[in-house]
């Protein structure tokens, strides 16, 4: 294909997509492979991936394969969804919550992601009412919620964190990616860890993941 040939030496955009919650979403050809992106950021594979894949190797790839149940809140187009079953080799259930119905269509027509139906639900819908709906529990819950570069203000409060809580298993882990681009997104993000006991959640931080993600890993002690 010649779009993903000429990739190699610049960008080459497949398809523009409006959006709801993004506005505009780009499928672009960069390096012989496709990405999502809005107008400022990484969106779905790419460098996203890469930040993702960092963060579920810190808590641990054999520890991941082990676990029943994993909750996504922020599917993309599924980037996260192919490290878990492609490299990690994850094959228990999967629930996934995306509200963007523009990016879902990106992920199937895209990047196939009707391959991972087996033990895998996608929920048409706003994370925050999930998660306060939610009867399950979760071994892992993957937070990776962005609109463009901003990230939603109810991921960072106490009643959403809490419900977190109780639908999280002892000895589960939440990777909760953010982005920090100023003093006050670092203030942001440690106020948050403020919101997790210390006898109860141990959480760690990993900051400049591709320069403007910081990770957080929280893991259930009791």
């Amino acid at each position: 294909m010649i779009k993903r040939i000429l990739s190699y030496f610049t960008p080459i955009i497949e398809k523009r997509v409006p959006s709801k919650v993004s506005q505009r979403l780009e499928v672009t050809w960069v390096d012989g492979n496709l990405v999502v992106d809005t107008k400022h950021t990484n969106y779905s594979y790419g460098n996203l991936e890469k930040v993702l894949k960092n963060g579920l190797a810190f808590i641990g790839f054999e520890k991941i394969k082990k676990m029943n149940n994993v909750l996504i809140l922020g599917l993309g187009a599924g980037g996260v969804l192919k490290t878990l079953r492609d490299e990690i080799k994850y094959q228990n259930n999967i629930d996934s919550v995306e509200l963007d119905e523009a990016i879902l269509f990106i992920g199937n027509k895209y990047f196939n992601l009707k391959q991972y139906h087996d033990n895998h639900t996608i929920h048409n819908i706003d994370a925050f009412e999930f998660v306060l709906r939610s009867t399950n529990s979760y071994d892992l819950i993957i937070i990776d919620i962005f609109q463009d570069t901003r990230m939603p203000a109810f991921l960072f409060e106490s009643y959403f964190v809490e419900k977190l809580q109780q639908i999280l298993n002892i000895n589960g882990f939440i990777l909760f990616n953010t982005i920090v681009l100023n003093k006050e997104d670092e203030v942001r993000n440690e106020n948050y860890s403020t919101l997790f006991p210390k006898e109860n959640y141990s959480i760690r931080a990993y900051p400049k993941q591709q320069k403007y993600n910081e990770l957080l890993t929280i893991k259930k002690l009791q």
